[in-house]
């Protein structure tokens, strides 16, 4: 279905080559995971498929790209509409439409497809992926998990033999995520799409998997099982960790197998571990919170109290109201009643560089945030801002991640990179709070494991509070003091993350499911427990 035949790329003004004479074949039905570290090149193999690289981005090419026999040297993106379909890693950058319904049906608008045919393939999509709900909301009032399935839908509904997602979980809750790869998995098995996907969140996807393409950096690839793969990656899920750190003779994909293996060490007795709950002096309090979208209503009533030093959680499914808590607390927008204090502030009424230090925020789209021309640009303007040393908030984003060129247009930067770029921007000027919404997306686990660090030094060594809501369950499980559960505007749970975590199957982390019943959230606290016993 799918053939790179000797294919390098290197993109103009670039000191390295993405892709270095690489081959391989993809059969239809297949369903193949691109992985690598941020930035290393997975958006641009991903949109080489269908043309998007080069024709549109520009660059260098050598080598030849067939999709079903046709080259994509010959023709452009949009003649192969019909037979790719392509979801990006920032899905509303791609909406035409202003309405859930009509975004569906655009693409076949677009192509004169025959308005019976059109109306039945939008309703099996509606049924498909859950948008019954959605069909007539304005995708603008969407949460982002829930755009991200409507960009799949969009793409879905054109019936492609190829489709090709980028990042396709990285806004979706775990139990949306789920839904959305078994749709993925029966559409490869019984429909026989041939289905290409990156992701940095390798516990959501291997299982599903048959083949894996790591690209390593300086454009060298590696092609092989999941297995294959992983036994020798420094990129590998919590499951893979586990298994090394226990020495077991496999290291496995899936919770059921890594249980299996795990039976005798789950037997055992150990020493439990300390589930301590922070609580220092008040810093931001929410007080009977309600806000509505038109005939939503995102928040109800919500009440609850943020301490100096602790990291919470906010956590829930797709559109529970979570940016719309951030949102108050930030002060982007008026409550339809109740009140917020930060630190004794009322938020909304805090300007200019008073605001800049009182509150440190990353939104979903942090894209939004960037105005200069390059990264040495919006890192110097960081420092100026901030009264810092000159090169001090390059250094941060270096730690985070190390190859990112300060020459680089912020617009030309992968989802990872830019939003580690503002997350240095927002970090250099060490606000009083600090509010982070869907703080990971697009960052590996080494990425992940340094920016945890970070977050973890600024909330304790400065005492301040950290508020992140997040679909991560396997960063929550890492650097959580408490995790705070809302569902439909309410709060249904705030607790130790301990508890809160255990307490839901659905939005446990792989280690509790697999060390089930003992109370362990990761593989520091597997370790510890044995250490402690033994």
């Amino acid at each position: 279905m799918i053939t790179f035949s000797n294919v390098s790329l290197i993109y103009p003004h670039s000191t390295k080559t993405v892709l270095e004479d690489l081959s391989f074949q993809i059969e239809e039905g297949e369903m193949v995971l691109i992985m690598g570290e941020t930035g290393s090149g997975k958006s641009s193999l991903l949109r080489l498929i269908n043309g998007l690289v080069p024709h549109h981005t520009g660059g260098i090419l050598a080598g030849d790209i067939e999709v079903d026999g046709i080259s994509t040297r010959t023709v452009k993106p949009g003649a192969l509409a019909h037979l790719v379909g392509i979801v990006g890693q920032n899905p509303i950058q791609g909406f035409v439409t202003d309405i859930v319904e009509e975004e569906l049906a655009f693409s076949m608008e677009a192509l004169n497809v025959a308005p019976d045919v059109m109306r039945k393939r939008v309703e099996e999509i509606l049924d498909l992926l859950s948008l019954n709900s959605l069909r007539n909301r304005s995708i603008a009032t969407l949460s982002g998990g829930e755009q991200q399935r409507v960009a799949i839908g969009a793409a879905l509904v054109m019936q492609p033999k190829v489709l090709v997602l980028d990042e396709p979980t990285s806004a979706l809750d775990p139990i949306a995520a789920e839904e959305v790869l078994s749709i993925l998995h029966r559409l490869v098995h019984d429909l026989s799409v041939t289905v290409i996907l990156a992701e940095h969140r390798l516990e959501r996807v291997i299982q599903f998997v048959d083949r894996i393409i790591y690209i390593e950096g300086n454009g060298e690839t590696s092609i092989g099982s999941a297995d294959e793969i992983l036994k020798n990656s420094d990129l590998v899920p919590p499951i893979v960790k586990l298994a090394r750190a226990l020495n077991l003779s496999e290291i496995g994909t899936s919770v059921r197998e890594v249980r299996r293996h795990t039976e005798a060490i789950r037997s055992r007795d150990y020493k439990e571990l300390k589930n301590l709950e922070k609580r220092e002096s008040p810093a931001i309090f929410v007080n009977q919170l309600s806000h509505t979208y038109g005939d939503k209503k995102a928040l109800n009533n919500v009440s609850a109290t943020f301490h100096q030093g602790e990291i919470v959680a906010i956590m829930g499914r797709n559109g529970a109201g979570k940016s719309t808590l951030l949102h108050s607390i930030v002060g982007l927008h008026s409550p339809d009643s109740g009140k917020v204090t930060v630190n004794g502030q009322d938020p909304i009424r805090l300007t200019g560089a008073v605001r800049r230090r009182s509150i440190g925020y990353v939104p979903q789209e942090p894209s939004d945030l960037l105005f200069a021309s390059s990264v040495h640009d919006e890192c110097n303007q960081a420092d100026r801002d901030n009264q810092l040393a000159e090169g001090s908030t390059a250094a941060l984003l270096h730690r985070i991640v190390p190859a990112i060129s300060l020459h680089a247009h912020p617009n030309d930067l992968s989802e990872g990179q830019r939003l580690a770029l503002v997350l240095s921007i927002v970090l250099a000027a060490n606000p009083e709070v600090l509010i982070l919404d869907e703080p990971t997306r697009g960052l590996d686990y080494r990425a992940k494991a340094i920016f945890g660090v970070a977050l973890k030094e600024y909330a304790s060594h400065f005492n301040r509070p950290v508020l992140l809501a997040t679909h991560d369950v396997e960063l929550v499980a890492e650097i959580s003091d408490r995790v705070l559960f809302l569902a439909e505007g309410d709060i249904v749970a705030d607790g130790t993350t301990l508890d809160v975590l255990l307490s839901s199957p659905a939005f446990a982390p792989q280690v509790a499911k697999v060390m089930a019943p003992k109370p362990w959230l990761t593989v520091s606290d597997v370790v510890e427990a044995l250490g402690e016993s033994s």
